[in-house]
């Protein structure tokens, strides 16, 4: 299976994401158009602590008009690997700094329209939570949850946005007999 690109035309270009209008041609011959969101490499951080808690944040988040539960979680700033991007974003949105982080792997949220890939890391943090550095148009909630929380919010439908979905599923497949 492939498609081959006949042309390619920014038709928008944003502050962290471009679209692009693609013709292609099919395998069979047959045209069809294309239209793709470019966006960077971002993370996602499963951060816990030592008294076995996970670190999670809520903050409103405008496309869906409501307050979402997430990981935390950032674009990487050009120039800086995604382990630092981590890392600044932990510290940016919880204040906490890790001691161990782990790859556990790559997610791509929606492979039909967008070019975003998120690597997502466990992190173990300290007890010590030193001082936030939201972005200035940021406001963000942290939230604790032991892991059997966690699952309770999932199982009742209190998780909506699909990064944390998936990275907790890759924290759950690396470190449980369960899944």
């Amino acid at each position: 299976m492939y498609e081959k690109n006949l042309s390619r035309k920014t038709v928008y270009e944003g502050l962290i994401i471009n679209v692009e209008l693609l013709d292609v041609e099919l395998e069979n011959g047959r045209k069809s158009k294309r239209e793709i969101v470019q966006h960077g490499v971002a993370v996602a951080i499963i951060p816990q602590l030592p008294d076995g808690r996970f670190v999670f944040i809520r903050q409103f988040r405008k496309p869906m008009e409501r307050i979402c539960f997430e990981v935390v979680a950032g674009n990487c700033d050009p120039g800086e690997s995604e382990a630092e991007s981590a890392s600044r974003e932990l510290k940016e949105e919880t204040g906490y700094d890790f001691q161990i982080l782990e790859l556990l792997g790559p997610i791509f949220p929606s492979v039909g329209y967008c070019t975003e890939r998120i690597d997502v890391f466990f992190a173990t943090v300290s007890d010590t939570l030193g001082a936030t550095s939201f972005d200035e148009d940021e406001r963000i909630e942290t939230v604790l949850l032991s892991e059997a929380e966690m699952d309770e919010r999932i199982r009742n439908g209190g998780v909506a946005d699909a990064k944390t979905l998936a990275a907790w599923m890759l924290y759950k497949a690396k470190n449980s007999s369960e899944v």
